[in-house]
């Protein structure tokens, strides 16, 4: 019975009235200790159990209490709210709709803190972590088990161990990289951004790194159950992402390279419509690689012929096929089509803008691009220029010239503050996997450039679609809803930076709430690495709102006035993720 039998009244001076009507007398006392004991039970209550679609303020209150979000269970280590696959085995399987994301509704997901796996550690710093990680960060054997013997990863001791292979190169991912580099140029400054599909644990990408080439990685969630969240723990930039229905999240002409090393896309199925999404992803004069099946393997000769016809449509040039791995180049003047091919491929009506892509339906057509000759490889500033020189597409952003300079100068300025005034860790073995939530376009990255860090620049998918000047750049990132959880396992970044966080939840137009802070900030809890660091700037009110938020959910934060340029406008909020554990007895 516990404490709730403690709200029973005490018996006083036996039955009342002497006459036996079995009545209970309650003192005033009595009833001040029943209300305390009820007020007792209602906050354990609220701290102690997992709470579904809390608002700000319901958190905000208990918050003012003292108190945080609870932890989730145990299970949850690895929580992956929009690729749960208890969602996903009830969807279609058609064009692996199922493995994509698919969000709980508002108020479904749990509100509570994922925990950290027993045993886990602050992370190796890089470059170190790229060859080992800890196993108890992420202490599933099943990939290395099955892997092993084509170099992926292996298990020594308290570690698991990257020797750099892969199924296409179990030899290492650099011998491959100096068989691709006879006919690629990539050491030469004209490639910057690779969109490496189906990547395993990312080794390709991430020896790709010292040619100065910025891969993104990425693969679904499959039976490994931990390529990208291994990816991503070694310090590689990898994103959890599927190619299905629709569109992949970035803008078109975005990639100066795409490669799929035995990443098993069936490019040429379903009329074509991976490879004409390849297409839309892939700059003009850019490269594709294509290492594994079809390419001349055995019992796939039908594959493989309709793999070059359809590249053929398309006019790409056919560079090599040496054993396994194909290249082809796409021409870097505007498409060829229309045209006579067997695909029937034609080009998109006008209304389709290229650049869209978040939920959007994949089109069995090509989009029209704009400058597509002035931002091809070969016309675009080189590596590291381009970094500071704004592209043709910058031109499509209103006074988009000077606002790349100005906006260049003021991230310069204000991570120089963070660093020498705020005590930030940048440019330490302390932060590798930062992420900017509301990039723009990309100007704290820029800033950031000769650190030892990558950046993840994510554009809020109801703003202006500016992702393109960031590729342009020499930069990564993606589209995203921040009233949705992001694609990705916790605990993989180090920095999460955000510049105008009430903008995130708030309809552009309207300008109504879409989501809470409080979601927000939850979800940046969940991705964050304990020990990490959070920067957000954003109005007095609003940093005071997101330090009550932070106390809930088990930050040290602190509240700094500005840089003196920025004016009295403007707060910044500095906070840590504290490192907790569950009790043992909830492992």
């Amino acid at each position: 019975m516990g404490l709730l039998s403690s709200l029973r009244p005490h018996r006083r001076g036996g039955l009342s009235g002497g006459g036996g009507g079995g009545q209970w007398q309650w003192s005033f006392l009595d009833i001040i200790w029943a209300v305390f004991l009820l007020a007792v039970v209602t906050f354990l209550a609220l701290v102690f159990t997992p709470r579904r679609g809390g608002s700000l303020s319901a958190v905000s209150a208990v918050a003012g209490a003292g108190t945080v979000v609870p932890p989730c269970a145990a299970s949850e280590v690895d929580l992956l709210p929009c690729e749960d696959p208890r969602r996903s085995s009830r969807l279609s399987r058609e064009m692996n709709y199922y493995r994509e994301r698919h969000c709980p509704a508002r108020g479904e997901a749990p509100v509570c803190l994922v925990p950290p796996p027993r045993g886990y550690r602050v992370p190796m710093p890089w470059p170190e972590s790229l060859h080992k990680i800890w196993h108890d960060n992420m202490p599933y054997g099943k990939i290395a088990e099955r892997k092993c013997h084509q170099g992926w990863m292996k298990q020594e001791d308290s570690y698991f161990i990257f020797p750099g292979g892969g199924t296409m190169f179990p030899d290492g991912a650099e011998q491959y990289i100096e068989k691709l580099a006879q006919y690629v140029p990539l050491k030469s400054g004209l490639l910057r951004t690779g969109l490496d599909m189906g990547c395993g644990v990312a080794s390709f990408g991430g020896f790709l790194l010292k040619e100065n080439i910025m891969t993104l990685s990425f693969a679904p969630r499959d039976s490994h159950k931990s390529q990208i969240q291994f990816a991503l723990e070694r310090g590689i930039p990898a994103f959890l992402l599927m190619l299905g229905t629709r569109r992949l999240p970035f803008p078109a002409q975005s990639f100066d390279f795409v490669h799929c090393s035995r990443c098993l896309i069936p490019f040429t199925a379903y009329n074509g419509s991976y490879l004409i999404e390849v297409d839309r992803l892939l700059r003009p004069g850019g490269y594709l690689i294509i290492s594994g099946p079809p390419v001349q393997w055995k019992k796939q000769e039908k594959e493989w012929g309709e793999l070059q016809a359809m590249a053929l449509s398309l006019c790409y040039k056919l560079i090599t096929v040496d054993g396994n791995t194909a290249i082809w180049k796409k021409p870097a003047e505007a498409s060829c089509l229309p045209n006579q091919n067997e695909f029937s491929i034609d080009l998109c009506s006008t209304d389709d803008d290229p650049d869209q892509a978040w939920y959007f339906k994949l089109k069995k057509c090509v989009s029209k691009v704009s400058l597509a000759e002035e931002i091809a490889v070969g016309s675009i500033h080189r590596w590291p220029d381009r970094l500071s020189k704004p592209s043709a597409r910058a031109s499509l952003v209103d006074n988009g010239a000077n606002l790349f300079e100005l906006d260049t100068q003021k991230w310069f300025k204000r991570v120089s503050y963070y660093k020498k005034s705020l005590g930030v860790k940048l440019g330490t073995t302390k932060i590798r996997n930062v992420m900017d939530m509301n990039a723009y376009i990309g100007g704290l990255a820029a800033a950031v450039v000769s650190d030892p860090v990558w950046v993840m620049n994510v554009v809020p998918s109801q703003k202006q679609l500016t992702l393109g000047v960031i590729y342009d750049r020499g930069l990564i990132g993606v589209y995203h809803d921040w009233c949705e959880p992001f694609s990705t396992y916790p605990r993989t970044y180090d920095l999460i930076h955000v510049d105008g966080i009430n903008t995130l939840t708030r309809d552009p137009i309207s300008v109504k709430s879409r989501c809470d802070l409080f979601d927000v900030m939850l979800e940046m809890d969940r991705i964050l690495r304990p020990e990490g660091t959070v920067v957000i700037r954003d109005s007095p009110d609003v940093i005071d709102k997101a330090a009550q938020v932070a106390q809930s959910i088990r930050w040290i934060a602190q509240v700094h006035d500005s840089e003196p340029e920025s004016g009295s406008t403007e707060k910044i909020l500095v906070a840590t993720k504290t490192y907790w554990k569950l009790p043992l007895t909830s492992q």
